[in-house]
């Protein structure tokens, strides 16, 4: 029997596989989607002030399957008196450029939405960034404008002040991330006639011939007194302060100033003193009868020339029976001192302090204070008028001062009478080895504190005092309980750290150093014949032949142990590290390695990380000779300058 066939069954399989054969033809044969783009801006709002400063916006070309094209984009709806540069932008994908929008000083208050339209061939996109803008507002004018201010920053003194922090906290341009090999280094060594061993000042924007110009002063061991504008190198007057018939003094067998003895220590600048702004510059000389002169010398600082009544030869005696006195009177021998340290200006009044030719006697220690408008001498002290030796070194450090008048200082070894009267004092007034506090309360000048170390004896016997370190005064300090510590810093030979309470310094005790504020033993690697610096609640020192070391401040205590130190040692004298800062940011410690050549460093201030040395530019770039010991760098208006045994070496940022 034969089986029935169905045509309506064949043509429904043949429509299923038709319909499948179309399926699977429109998966494999979908063309490729098409290549495009997008484009955004950041921030998408933006708030002008009419005649301020102008915003960015951030505008970036995306890619979509596989676009790769240039995209041009325009810019319309921008509100009256806003510009936008530039004002078409021609971008490559993921590559971003920025456009500034700025507001006229003539715009008005308006908002509005700016449509920046991106186009490549036929395909276009937009972003939009709404601008508001802000009306400027015109202040009413003073009533009577002050006299105009001299601007600029000044550096007239020894480690930048009186307290001898050694920190300008007014630079702005040099910077961690400006101060690198690259961007940094020798722009001119300013030449002289002798080595320079006081710390080169500075005066802003001061008119010389009716030209206004910043002036750097260097003085010199051949008893000259120089000022050089600071941007150009020119020399603008160079003055000798040595008369008629004179040189300079011989070393007096001594390598510590050699080889000749002329203007040794920092001066000091008065801007408002005299006609134009005095220069007070201490000089050594000797005149053809074979006679030592001492003089201050007051000049003009935009001429050199000697002011009227200027200088004063110095001379000085003191109630006493120690070395080289007379007749119940210590006598001040000109040939026996040299002027060291910085000189300190106060209230008026110049004060200079002596030291001896290495330990050749006979020598005593003496402060004394000048007028700085008569020139007159009108205060002497003698810190070991019945003793010996007690000279004031202190490594060309300044006299410090606090904000009452006090001075500070480190006294050399010499004698210490340790029998006290009823206050605690020597009763034979020898102050030898000692961390003193002087009162300028009265004309009279008179030791008002002290401290000695209990084995004091011994340590000046021993050639091993405080003296080769100067004194740091320190900001007033609050402890965890609302208590102000008024404190100073020191340290010497004996490689310890001594803080003192200066309402309160602890005077002595043969028993132990028990009343001193803080005494650190072991902070420091080597001796001290430098001082240190201060910033940012931190205290840098930088001992023979050790690192520069950062101690922290905490709770009105000094750190123990170094928080941070420099990977570089220093060999002797050490260094005497000076700071700049923007305020309390930016800080940047500079240094001075006594090599040859001599190594001008910069360090991080927080990590004490080197960010620049003199050694790393290539052939040499930025090496400015041998050392010279006991040399301060001086930082100011982008600038650094080192005094050399020839010159002044300046650097800053790089041409």
């Amino acid at each position: 029997m034969r089986r029935d066939w169905h045509p309506e069954k064949y043509c429904i399989w043949i429509v299923l596989i038709a319909v499948w054969t179309v399926g699977c033809s429109s998966v494999t044969q979908n063309p490729a989607a098409t290549a495009d783009f997008s484009i955004t801006a950041n921030p998408t709002t933006a708030g002008l002030t009419a005649g301020g400063g102008a915003q960015a916006v951030t505008v970036t070309a995306s890619g979509v399957s596989g676009f790769s094209g240039m995209v041009t984009v325009s810019l319309a709806g921008a509100p009256a008196g806003v510009t936008a540069s530039p004002a078409t932008l021609t971008l490559a994908v993921g590559t971003p450029q920025q456009v500034s929008f700025t507001a006229g000083a003539g715009a008005a208050a308006a908002n509005a939405t700016v449509v920046l339209t991106g186009t490549s061939g036929a395909k276009t996109h937009t972003a939009s960034v709404a601008i508001t803008v802000t009306a400027a507002v015109t202040p009413p004018a003073p009533p009577s404008p002050p006299a105009p201010a001299i601007s600029g920053v000044d550096i007239t003194t020894y480690h930048v002040d009186v307290a001898r922090t050694g920190l300008n906290p007014s630079e702005t341009t040099l910077t961690p991330a400006t101060v690198t090999s690259a961007t940094f280094g020798l722009l001119r060594t300013l030449p002289v006639d002798g080595k320079v061993d006081g710390e080169p000042l500075y005066l802003s924007n001061l008119t010389i011939g009716g030209v206004s110009h910043n002036v750097t002063y260097a003085v010199t061991e051949h008893d000259s007194v120089y000022a050089f504008d600071a941007d150009t190198g020119t020399q603008l007057w160079k003055t000798s302060i040595l008369g008629a018939g004179e040189t300079t003094s011989d070393d007096h067998g001594c390598s510590q100033i050699t080889p000749e003895i002329g203007i040794t220590s920092t001066p000091v600048i008065d801007r408002k003193a005299g006609t134009n702004g005095t220069i007070f510059v201490v000089g050594m000389s000797e005149d053809s009868s074979l006679h030592y002169h001492q003089r201050l010398h007051a000049l003009d600082v935009t001429t050199g020339a000697e002011l009227s009544g200027s200088p004063t030869e110095i001379s000085a005696s003191y109630p006493g029976t120690g070395a080289n006195s007379s007749a119940g009177n210590v006598v001040f021998d000109p040939g026996q001192y040299a002027e060291r340290i910085g000189l300190l200006l106060l209230n008026g009044t110049i004060y200079t302090g002596w030291t001896s030719h290495c330990d050749s006697g006979p020598y005593t220690g003496w402060l004394m204070a000048y007028s700085e408008s008569t020139f007159a001498q009108t205060g002497v002290l003698n810190l070991t008028p019945n003793g010996s030796e007690g000279s004031i070194w202190m490594a060309g450090a300044g006299l410090a001062a606090d904000a009452s008048g006090n001075i500070y200082f480190l006294d050399a070894n010499g004698t210490f009478d340790t029998t006290l009267n009823a206050s605690g004092f020597p009763t034979s007034s020898d102050f030898g080895n000692a961390f003193v506090k002087v009162s300028t309360a009265t004309p009279t000048l008179s030791v008002a504190d002290y401290f000695e170390t209990s084995n004091t004896v011994s340590e000046s016997a021993g050639d091993e005092d405080l003296g080769s370190g100067g004194a740091l005064v320190l900001p007033d300090l609050t402890d965890s309980s609302g208590t102000v510590h008024h404190l100073a810093v020191g340290a010497g030979k004996d490689s310890r750290i001594y803080v003192v309470n200066r309402d309160s310094m602890g005077k002595f005790s043969s028993t132990g150093d028990t009343a001193i504020y803080q005494e650190i033993s072991g902070g420091l690697s080597g001796t001290v014949y430098s001082m240190p610096a201060y910033f940012n609640s931190t205290v840098y020192y930088g001992a023979v032949t050790d690192t520069l070391k950062a101690f922290p401040i905490t709770n009105a205590m000094l750190a123990t142990a170094a928080t941070v130190h420099s990977a570089n040692t220093f060999q002797y004298p050490g260094t005497t590290p000076s700071v700049s800062a923007n305020v309390a940011t930016n800080g940047i410690v500079w240094a001075v390695e006594n090599a040859s050549p001599a190594v001008l460093h910069a360090f991080d201030a927080t990590t004490l990380v080197e960010l620049y040395n003199s050694n790393q530019a290539a052939s040499a770039r930025d090496q400015f000779g041998s050392g010279n010991k006991f040399i301060t760098p001086t930082i100011v208006n982008g600038k650094v300058f080192v005094g050399t045994p020839s010159g002044v070496a300046e650097f800053g940022i790089l041409p």
